[in-house]
């Protein structure tokens, strides 16, 4: 109610004052939380998953207003969802389209907002006539994660838009967490939309003979968000513990929808056992913290014993695990061990050269070559380091440079050590990791 005072318990509001503070507070919780099973939702019932995204923001907008001074309904996200179906049949009535669309969408609400029994619907009750099957729900959120991560998106717009509608933040959120403009992210999101409309891409879950190949463009998604939180590509923070989060319920809500697929839960066990590490990789004033120097008693205990079990999850299937149950498996090598020194660098290397064959990578080879140098020292792990410097994939990629730098001081060959130091300031983007590598360009002196 405008005037502030306590609504009736039969309106499904609690009592809010008109400019209660709680109302955006409780907005913003549903909305993170529920959106995306929202906005799959109104993409089952008008079939086109632009607008859906569309009018689910509209009701967001009017949950803004409303709620904090009406109070927030006792069905929040059946009143979002509501609002929403309501903005949608505006849509097709505005358009002048009389089609099965309109008529569907029209017999389950009411004409002009009034429910099939005929009384007036009230937006603060909508949500309570809303009936949530749990096993379309699942149908939807996993139809929206295929859609969000089609192929025919680029790698940027993927992670945008799954964001946006499977995660529910905002454009400013997104575009904070990846450090660019708002303006971008918006029109990522929107030739995102467009693009899926030009290709006609269906909301569904792709048939059998689709999912594999599509499941592999979702996994990517969530594992590239999750990694830019772990290992933020540029800014003064060494890692995003919001975006990482992200990643990782993204890919817990994949081991509930797809619970047969031996490579969601070897994501999902990736993620656990390197975020298990996040506590002790930065110092008290946010400076980075190498493995070698990490207080492994600040590992995080219970998501080593998460990781653990969802990488057995993904090793039970029968069918051997992938590229990220690999990782999983390296991650897990890291996670078991008491110290750099007692980590059994040779089954990670063994790990590493599988996964090589599997997913090959110059990144990969690159950490293999690290796990060379501790498993049999430098030098033989410098010749897998030129090679990659003669093949030049990772001309751009500040890590290269580092990791030959680190090799050529173990050797003795500062000098060389030092230019290679020098490089990797100049591509690296992170404020901390550039902090890190003036250390060590530092300590070999003049």
């Amino acid at each position: 109610m405008s005037d502030g005072s306590s609504t009736s318990p039969g309106a499904g509001a609690s009592a809010a004052s008109a400019t209660d503070p709680t109302g955006r507070a409780a907005v913003a919780a549903v909305w993170h939380i529920e959106s995306a099973r929202i906005v799959g939702a109104l993409a089952r019932y008008t079939g086109d998953f632009a607008l859906a995204e569309d009018v689910a923001q509209e009701a967001l907008a009017e949950a803004l207003v409303t709620w904090p001074r009406e109070g927030v309904p006792r069905h929040p996200a059946g009143w979002l969802l509501t609002v929403g179906r309501r903005r949608a049949i505006d849509h097709f009535r505005r358009h002048a389209v009389q089609d099965r669309k309109y008529a569907v969408l029209a017999q389950e609400l009411g004409e002009g907002g009034v429910a099939t029994g005929g009384e007036p619907l009230d937006p603060v009750r909508a949500g309570e006539a809303v009936q949530w099957d749990p096993d379309q729900i699942d149908d939807d959120l996993l139809a929206l994660m295929f859609v969000s991560c089609h192929p025919v998106l680029s790698r940027e717009a993927r992670i945008a838009l799954t964001l946006r509608v499977v995660g529910g933040l905002t454009s400013d959120e997104i575009a904070k967490a990846f450090l660019v403009p708002t303006a971008t992210v918006q029109a990522r999101i929107t030739r995102a939309k467009k693009a899926l409309a030009a290709a006609g891409v269906p909301f569904e879950v792709p048939p059998p003979e689709q999912r594999a190949e599509r499941l592999g463009s979702v996994l990517s998604v969530v594992y590239l968000i999750f990694t830019e939180g772990s290992s933020a590509s540029a800014g003064d923070a060494l890692m995003r513990l919001d975006l990482a989060g992200e990643g990782q319920r993204l890919a817990r809500i994949l081991t509930r929808l797809m619970p047969d697929e031996p490579e969601v839960h070897g994501l999902l066990a990736l993620t656990e056992l390197t975020a298990a590490r996040f506590p002790a990789r930065v110092g008290p004033d946010g400076e980075p913290v190498l493995l070698a120097d990490q207080d492994r008693s600040r590992w995080d205990q219970a998501a080593i014993r998460r990781g653990r079990a969802a990488l057995a999850r993904a090793q039970q299937g029968g069918r051997g695990v992938g590229a990220y149950g690999l990782q999983a498996m390296i991650a897990e090598c890291h996670a078991v061990a008491g110290s750099v020194k007692t980590t059994d660098w040779e089954r990670i290397v063994a790990l590493y050269d599988a996964l090589s064959r599997l997913a090959p990578s110059p990144v990969v080879d690159l950490n293999r070559a690290v796990a060379v140098s501790m498993a049999g020292g430098p030098a033989a792990a410098l010749d897998f380091v030129d090679a990659l410097v003669e093949d030049g994939a990772l001309a751009n990629s500040y890590l290269l440079p580092s990791v030959r730098g680190e090799l050529l001081i173990q050797l003795a060959r500062l000098d060389e050590a030092r230019v290679e130091l020098e490089h990797a300031i100049k591509l690296c983007g992170n404020e901390r990791e550039q902090a890190v590598l003036r250390g060590k360009l530092a300590e070999l002196g003049e």
